[in-house]
């Protein structure tokens, strides 16, 4: 069946559908579905900036939330390529502060969420005035002395561990986390507007912001205390972009066949029956087929990226609002795709 007949006849009409609501002068929603190398659809709805009454399109930036940590858990699988750490390493060799709890823990613990670190986000001081980074997040751990369970003994999301996991590829590359993702994965793959954003140091261009419903009223939400923190949610990116990652993983231009597989492998339940975490993903099937992803959720965005290795799809869904049902949206789209593509 052609596809490109059958994108022409029905899939706008049933993505614009689904994001009714998000046209016109309201946050949005920018999308992109991926099959067999190709960008086979892509859209913008809605506002990337209210004030300035900007467009979202294929090319607005928008914050990937916890997205990011497929990138972060990248930028290690490729430091254990280049032979300069294993995912065996305790952590405290590289954080000798935690060894009062956490002389168990692993580097693959962190990229599993099985290390038991407690949240950081409870320590945050409510009237806090300056942002936290990765290296505050350390010096919050350092300051506790517990876990919630022994390393690998259960699962627990854990944005502690991905911090730690930023600063891991800082002390061993000797670069700053947003270069080192930049020189290795974003400017390898051209990935042109891509970064991990670091206010006062670096810009975003075609940038969307983030937004609140609060009541009735659409209110401007695009940044919170933790926002700053990089190696669990910093990445700035767009559905054009997000295509080219996208591909990266059907070829070893990023990481080795092994550690695309290890990370698209089950390596422990995650917090729902049936959905696994491997390296930076979540693993599930749909409509029988393997699907991997990920969401992103944050003050002000609400994102997820999935694909069904298997049949060469992909899809992105970036918005720019917070609590926003992105993952339900992209099954609907994913089914629909599978059913009238496939005929599954």
């Amino acid at each position: 069946m052609n596809i490109n007949l059958i994108i022409a006849q029905n899939l706008e009409a049933t993505v614009d559908s689904i994001f009714l609501k998000y046209s016109g002068n309201t946050p949005g929603v920018a999308i992109g579905i991926f099959h067999e190398g190709e960008i086979i659809f892509s859209k913008g709805y809605g506002k990337a900036n209210l004030k300035g009454n900007i467009s979202i399109t294929d090319s607005t930036n928008f914050r990937l939330a916890s997205v990011t940590k497929q990138f972060t858990a990248a930028s290690i699988l490729i430091l254990t390529q280049e032979g300069k750490l294993t995912l065996n390493d305790k952590i405290t060799n590289y954080f000798p502060c935690l060894k009062k709890y956490g002389s168990e823990i692993t580097i693959k613990h962190l990229l599993t969420h099985t290390s038991g670190l407690l949240d950081y986000e409870d320590f945050v001081d409510e009237n806090i005035s300056s942002q936290l980074k990765d290296a505050d997040v350390l010096a919050i751990l350092c300051n506790q002395d517990s876990t919630y369970f022994s390393a690998g003994t259960n699962y627990r999301y854990s944005n502690s561990g991905f911090a730690l996991l930023a600063l891991i590829v800082e002390k061993v590359s000797g670069e700053s986390f947003a270069d080192f993702l930049y020189e290795n994965i974003f400017s390898r793959l051209g990935m042109k507007n891509s970064l991990a954003f670091e206010s006062g140091i670096s810009d975003i261009k075609n940038r969307a912001y983030g937004y609140a419903l609060l009541g009735d009223e659409i209110k401007f939400n695009d940044q919170s205390s933790t926002s700053a923190v990089l190696g669990d949610g910093g990445i700035y990116t767009s559905v054009k972009d997000m295509f080219l990652w996208d591909q990266s993983f059907y070829s070893d231009q990023i990481l080795s066949d092994e550690n695309r597989e290890l990370s698209f492998t089950p390596q422990t339940n995650a917090e729902v029956e049936g959905v696994y975490y491997g390296f930076g993903w979540r693993i599930d099937s749909l409509m029988n087929y393997k699907r991997v992803y990920h969401t992103g959720s944050t003050c002000g965005f609400s994102n997820v990226f999935m694909r069904i290795p298997e049949l060469h799809l992909s899809l992105v869904i970036l918005m720019n609002q917070k609590d926003q049902p992105a993952l339900m949206f992209g099954n609907k789209i994913l089914a629909y795709l599978i059913s009238e593509i496939f005929k599954k």
